[in-house]
């Protein structure tokens, strides 16, 4: 039921007051309120330890060289295209991102891989961009919702990504090539948390353009 304003009641009246006992009935005593004094609540203070590794370097003259721009990134095109990156002991510097950053799920695919650490990738940053098979021919995909993109990483100038490095034998490079052939293979030379370029340059999966990957992967 809805009431009708009239002049009467919409005339302000008198403050409320509370009554103190102390004072006469006909004299209103009013209270005020004490003042809120609201303190900003300090901010957790990080360990020395990571705050160090959120504060990355400036660019460095190595690092500038490599990511100067999408050409400036050698494509890997065949297993030895990945032996010419290889190191004096014949390893394969791997760059990992999404599932990779989990070293039990690194062994998952390369079980005898070597010196897993986390590493700093410059002139990159993560895309979802594709649609990979290997989710439809496990059931992983989800056709209703359209849930089967696949994480893969772009050049990206200025950008920065943190990624994991590990090793693997150039035996292995092969069945890498083709379980991961929806990838641009590109030669890369991440960072460490310090800022230091790796001594030797690392592979890195990379997104393809439609155009790209119809042209290159479906030949022949």
């Amino acid at each position: 039921m809805r009431g009708i304003a009239s002049a009467g009641t919409l005339r302000p009246g008198p403050s409320a007051a509370v009554r103190s006992k102390s004072n006469a009935a006909g004299r209103p005593t009013l209270h005020r309120r004490p003042l809120l004094h609201l303190r900003r609540s300090p901010e957790p203070s990080l360990p020395s330890s990571r705050r160090s590794r959120r504060l990355m370097p400036p660019l460095t003259a190595a690092a500038r060289a490599t990511s100067s721009g999408g050409d400036a990134f050698r494509e890997l095109a065949s297993a030895a295209d990945f032996a010419a990156i290889a190191s004096p002991d014949g390893r394969i510097s791997v760059v990992g991102f999404g599932s990779l950053l989990s070293e039990r799920s690194a062994r998952s695919t390369f079980p005898e891989l070597e010196g897993f650490r986390v590493a700093a990738l410059r002139g990159f940053r993560r895309v979802f961009a594709h649609a990979a098979p290997i989710f439809f021919e496990r059931g992983i995909a989800i056709e209703a919702t359209k849930e089967f993109s696949s994480l893969s990483v772009e050049h990206c100038e200025g950008e920065m990504i943190v990624v994991t490095v590990f090793e693997i034998k150039e035996e292995e490079v092969p069945a890498f090539i083709e379980r991961e052939l929806e990838f641009r293979f590109l030669a890369v030379v991440p960072e460490g948390l310090d800022g230091a370029p790796f001594p030797n340059p690392a592979v890195v999966c990379a997104r393809y353009s439609d155009e790209e990957y119809f042209r290159v992967r479906c030949k022949g």
